[in-house]
């Protein structure tokens, strides 16, 4: 089916916001490359489970394409509309699987050398959606904080060798409750500047008691979730001719509700009051362990993709990162099977992990609008060494001044 013939009630369906969202729009969907328009639905058939950021970002797409004359949609779609599809893509149906077109049509597209082709189209398409929507600032600047080398005497390396030519480094931080008083600052800007999921504190390892004014992730509140799927991975893989793009299609159809998460009660972080459930943070959940690679079995990696795709997605106003130790590596299917009760710890690895990932963090949240006022403090916790980036910040210098962390965010912001 071309998208000219597109009626409504094709998306019936998409969630309920979803398909309000498409219908609005279905004139301007109907003029679109079938080369294209799937992308598109990719994102809207999952609107109802997008963050703020993101429904904004595609709402303004759909009505900038409501607003182009069909002239101006045949020249902002020409690079697309020269792709050539199969008459097997143009049967697939698209409209209800958009993300499995989606993957058919890359692998079509190396197989007939047009992924150049495809690729410049995409670069111009995303030049003129940039300069007719120019992305908004925030409300105030960002804040990112990640506090690194939890059980770790002393590094083997110096650390933050990566920011330090970009802020401050600190020698004489006054390490006693340093993670409250982050905690605590995070929790007066949330509740200062309350934006839906714009406040997040994402931890390594089990989180530490906070207040329910920040959308919180943890490794460790994953564990039923995590086992769970490792035991669906180890299942599918032993199947007969099991391969790892079928495996990938598997997970990518996965829901909550696939996991467990919806039979379990979601606590406060006193763990004892419960709460409704967050359908958009639990989509975003099970994406961090289907998506992410080693996401499901090594805590670092699960901490630096959360911080990743939060910035990127939810595009928050306040980011604190928290790492915890890993475990060792072995085999992955040894990992994935969940047969050694005993796991044991690399505090020092992760150490290096969360090194580099806080350098990841900062460059990541530099991406985003309102870089040049955003601030950025990495901490070894429990101990003296931090290196403060922001505004106020003199790039490449050192501090021998004593303060707490508190006083360090107070210089910053």
């Amino acid at each position: 089916m071309p998208p000219v013939a597109l009626k409504p009630e094709q998306f019936n369906g998409y969630p309920p916001e979803a398909r309000k969202l498409v219908t609005s729009d279905l004139e301007a969907l109907q003029q679109l490359p079938l080369s294209f328009l799937p992308s598109l639905l990719r994102e809207a058939i999952d609107y109802d489970f997008k963050f703020p950021a993101e429904r904004k970002a595609l709402e303004m797409e759909l009505q900038n394409l409501s607003s182009l004359s069909a002239g101006q949609i045949k020249d902002w779609f020409q690079g697309f509309a020269q792709i050539h599809l199969s008459p097997q893509l143009e049967q697939f149906d698209w409209v209800n699987s958009p993300a499995q077109f989606v993957e058919q049509l890359s692998a079509y597209l190396w197989t007939t050398g047009q992924q150049d082709a495809f690729r410049l189209a995409a670069l111009a398409y995303a030049e003129r959606l940039h300069a007719a929507l120019p992305p908004e600032r925030p409300a105030i600047p960002r804040l990112g904080i990640t506090v690194i080398g939890q059980g770790v005497a002393a590094p083997q390396e110096p650390l933050f060798r990566k920011l330090r030519p970009h802020g401050v480094y600190f020698n004489h931080v006054k390490p006693e409750n340093g993670l409250q008083q982050l905690l605590d600052a995070a929790v007066a800007r949330a509740r200062a500047h309350p934006v839906a999921h714009g406040h997040w504190y994402i931890d390594g390892g089990e989180e530490a008691a906070h207040d329910p004014a920040l959308t919180c992730v943890s490794y460790h509140a994953l564990a039923p979730a995590r086992a769970a799927l490792s035991n669906k991975i180890r299942l599918e893989i032993e199947r007969p001719g099991m391969g790892p793009e079928t495996l990938r299609t598997l997970l990518a159809q996965l829901r909550p509700g696939d996991l467990g998460m919806d039979r379990e009660p979601d606590r406060g972080p006193d763990g004892n009051k419960t709460r409704l459930r967050d359908a958009v943070l639990d989509r975003f959940q099970v994406k961090l362990l289907t998506e992410g690679s080693g996401t499901q079995v090594f805590s670092t990696t699960f901490a630096q993709w959360a911080a990743r795709e939060a910035l990127r997605r939810a595009q928050p106003l306040t980011l604190l990162v928290r790492f915890a130790p890993r475990q060792r590596q072995k085999p992955m299917n040894e990992m994935l099977s969940g047969s050694d009760s005993h796991i044991e710890l690399d505090p020092i690895g992760s150490l290096i992990d969360a090194d580099h990932s806080a350098y990841y963090n900062w460059l990541n949240q530099q991406r985003l609008p309102g870089r040049e006022q955003s601030s950025f403090l990495v901490w070894f916790e429990n101990r003296s060494e931090a290196v403060a980036i922001g505004p106020s910040m003199p790039r490449g210098t050192e501090s021998t001044t004593a303060a707490d962390l508190r006083t360090l965010l107070s210089w910053m912001t």
